[in-house]
């Protein structure tokens, strides 16, 4: 009888190693099961629907545009795609709006083209990943910009990763989000407001040989130029409110975005402290004057 009361203990030491080695074994499959953005970029255009792409081919492009595809279009503007001077072109046609005097659509429409190159052209000399611009016309308020073939966007990498439902998935997607408060933390303090911000608008770009995917701002169209730590606090605000309705229960991950942004930004304590105002008055601007 005390021969089997002594093995019991050793008997239950087994029996939790290995349900200890059940439990590594599990966790293991689930890292296993998560997606690389590689991956993602790869499942992406086997079925055609590559982000970088627009998904599909689309409707032929019009008379003006010949060699190019329409894929999408937005309330400012349609994305073809092509080739210009041999290679792959993202092609952004500002389109005029009806419902505007002739001469102030014309007026606003170029502003913003002139806008739109200017800021992007600013965001790449202070080194912030953005897709190239080859060419402006402003005659016909068209950009012909870098078109991202080995890239997705975070918002479908986000998804993909949430969807295997692993509990590692935070685990996955922290690097990812401390990369991008960094590059927005560049961004702001070169005083660069991008107006848009959303994990649409955010792409990651790798390729096979790419060991880490590379963080790549995308859609300038409504950005601008200001010092004010009131503008750089909308714009965080804005994210967060894209992050959180787009993917639901992922606080814990525009965390990181937020404490990466402090970590790189010479001026995040101002900015931080405008984003805490932001939110409890929604995007309503300070009246001064």
């Amino acid at each position: 009888m005390a021969d089997k009361m002594e093995d019991s203990p050793s008997l239950a030491v087994q029996q939790s190693r290995e349900r200890g080695s059940g439990d590594s074994s599990v966790s293991s499959s689930n890292m296993a099961e998560i997606p690389t953005v590689v991956q993602i970029i790869e499942r992406q255009a086997a079925s055609g629907e590559s982000s970088a792409a627009g998904g599909g081919t689309g409707p032929p492009g019009s008379l003006h545009h010949p060699g190019f595809v329409l894929f999408k279009q937005g309330a400012e503007a349609r994305l073809y795609r092509g080739t210009f001077l041999g290679r792959p072109t993202v092609l952004k046609e500002r389109f005029s709006k009806k419902y505007r005097h002739p001469r102030l659509d014309e007026k606003l429409t170029t502003k913003r083209t002139q806008g739109e190159a200017r800021t992007v052209a600013r965001a790449r000399k202070a080194g912030i990943p953005t897709p190239c611009i080859y060419f402006v016309n402003y005659q016909s308020n068209c950009i012909y910009m870098e078109d991202l073939r080995c890239a997705t966007t975070s918002r479908d990498y986000i998804v993909a990763v949430q969807s295997v439902g692993a509990g590692d998935s935070f685990r996955a997607l922290q690097p990812i989000m401390d990369k991008i408060g960094k590059i927005l933390a560049t961004m702001h303090d070169g005083d660069i407001i991008h107006g848009d911000l959303t994990t649409s608008n955010i792409m990651l770009k790798q390729d096979a040989s790419a060991t880490d995917p590379e963080v790549v701002l995308i859609d300038f169209g409504l950005s601008s130029v200001s010092q004010l730590a009131e503008d750089k606090g909308v714009d965080l605000y804005v994210l967060e409110k894209a992050f959180l309705s787009t993917h639901p229960n992922t606080e814990t991950l525009f965390r990181v975005i937020l404490k990466s942004y402090t970590k790189h930004s010479r001026k995040s304590k101002d900015v931080i402290k405008k984003l805490d105002e932001v939110r409890l008055r929604g995007r309503k601007r300070t009246m001064v004057g």
